[in-house]
């Protein structure tokens, strides 16, 4: 134990006194009148890969590149760095009879981690690595603090997340997983685009926070004294356009849900919500499954998927199931037998499914399916006509109005989107928001509360209309074959440490 203090002590002081040493190399810099943070910019002409993919037509041209150095290699009157851009990495040889001796000497005192700009001819060593021969090496900024090891990277999930900075430094994987959401999120745009969608934003702040059922993060307006909530769902608001006749919208955007945190929740992440009058919940399927199989095809070439060791087939039409059928398949309880809250809740008794006092049949349904359904829907599998009690703002079908037409896609046994036939009669909507607000009164913090400007819109008139609600980020999870939510958000929620990290 004593040795273990004593080694960890030592390799404290050598790490405060590297950095001692870098901060005495940029004062140095600074007395000499070359401050690299007085340089404003620096012009690039190409990046690395671009270089590397061009070669045939950039051989013995100029070029000039800015990165990061992430090796590099004194030898006398010649050294070799290696340079980190956006896209990639690419080598530059320095010597000092191209560059001259003053910037040769400087150059040699430069660190791994300094961001440095290099203009040159591009040309192939003999070991065949295409290269830049420097004749420029400009330091554009000092880096003070120490990279982590090149071979052994920075592997503590803790610190990746909390300094995905340097995440993105050393882990070239997670830097290509950012640019494939961004692609991502471009593609969904262009499809619906295409489909004749407008984009729109909404508001955060809301006074009421419906739509879902969630806890909403609640904070207070000073300007007006009021107390307000972050939203935790976009539902609401789109529809009021729909009824002023903007007859399809579409919004990505944070939601904020008071909830905690596992490999598939963040209490902020990305929503897409989006709704078309004049269509219904079998219009939002067909889009839906349109939608995902574009999105495969345009970001990995193929619309099979492989997420971990499931392969996941989006070409084929998705499989519809009613929750009745799919919990009688896997769970071989036939709900259609049960006839009232007390028959349910003695099933559940039987099976051992836990359920509350207040719960009545159709959450228990949603329960029983929860329980044995959802870990088998590994292929994109619509689940179909969800009971009346957990869908306060869906219309009733119209030959069962203990069920509504609803449906949420799963895959990978996660429910990847949430979609209604959007109940459109304010009368209904009003007795809807009513059972919720007994439920809210009964202890179930998730419940929403009535909505009188949304209602009042309702009256107004809104036509027949389909919506969706999407999780982004766990279909960039499933996109990118990342194993948790954090891996897939730039700056994931952290518990604080210090006052200073999120």
């Amino acid at each position: 134990m004593a040795e273990a203090q004593n080694q960890n002590h030592s390799q404290e002081q050598d790490i405060h006194q590297l950095l001692k040493v870098r901060r005495e190399k940029l004062a140095a810099l600074q007395e000499s009148g070359k401050d690299p943070f007085q340089i404003m910019k620096y012009d690039v002409t190409h990046h690395s890969m671009e270089i590397k993919d061009n070669f045939d037509k950039l051989e013995g041209q100029q070029a000039s590149v800015a990165g990061r150095i992430m090796q590099k290699r004194v030898m006398g009157k010649a050294s070799f760095c290696n340079v980190q851009d956006l896209q990639g990495n690419i080598q530059s040889y320095v010597a000092r009879d191209s560059i001259g001796e003053e910037s040769y000497a400087d150059f040699k005192k430069y660190d791994v981690g300094d961001i440095v700009g290099i203009k040159g001819e591009v040309f192939k060593t003999k070991t065949g690595e295409i290269s830049i021969h420097a004749a420029e090496v400009v330091l554009l900024s000092k880096s003070l603090q120490i990279l982590p090891e090149k071979f052994h990277g920075l592997t503590n999930t803790d610190i990746r997340y909390r300094q995905r900075y340097v995440d993105l430094i050393m882990n070239q994987d997670v830097k290509e997983t950012f640019v494939k959401r961004s692609k991502i999120i471009s593609a969904i745009r262009r499809y619906l685009d295409d489909q004749g969608f407008m984009e729109v934003e909404t508001p955060m702040l809301v006074s009421n926070a419906g739509g879902a059922a969630a806890r909403p993060f609640e904070t207070h307006y000073n300007a007006l004294d009021e107390d307000v909530k972050l939203r935790i769902s976009l539902e609401l608001y789109l529809k009021r356009l729909i009824v002023g006749g903007m007859e399809r919208v579409y919004e990505i955007g944070r939601v904020f849900r008071n909830e905690g945190l596992d490999t598939r929740h963040n209490p902020e992440f990305t929503l897409m919500e989006l709704y078309q009058a004049y269509t219904d919940y079998y219009g939002m399927m067909d889009l839906t499954e349109n939608m995902f199989r574009y999105l495969a095809q345009e970001i990995q070439g193929t619309t099979t998927i492989v997420y971990g060791e499931h392969e996941l087939d989006l070409g084929r039409p998705f499989e519809r199931l009613t929750m009745l059928d799919a919990v009688k398949k896997y769970a071989g309880v036939d709900f259609n037998e049960i006839h009232s809250d007390e028959e349910a809740k003695a099933l559940a008794d039987k099976h051992e499914v836990h359920y509350e006092a207040r719960h009545k049949k159709g959450d228990i349904l949603n329960l029983f399916f929860e329980e044995f359904v959802e870990d088998h829907l590994i292929q994109p599998t619509f689940i179909m006509d969800h009971p009346v009690e957990i869908s306060p703002l869906t219309k009733k079908k119209p030959d069962n109005p203990d069920y509504v037409e609803r449906f949420e896609l799963f895959m990978n046994g996660w429910e990847m989107c949430n979609a209604y036939s959007e109940l459109n009669d304010p009368i209904d909507q009003r007795a809807r928001f009513k059972a919720q607000e007994e439920m809210l009164a009964q202890g179930d913090e998730e419940a929403n509360t009535t909505d009188e400007d949304f209602l009042n819109a309702l009256e107004i008139g809104m036509p027949p209309t389909g919506g969706i609600g999407y999780g982004i980020d766990r279909l960039v999870m499933i996109l990118t074959n990342s194993p948790a939510i954090r891996d897939v958000l730039l700056f994931p929620t952290m518990k604080t440490l210090g006052g200073k990290d999120q």
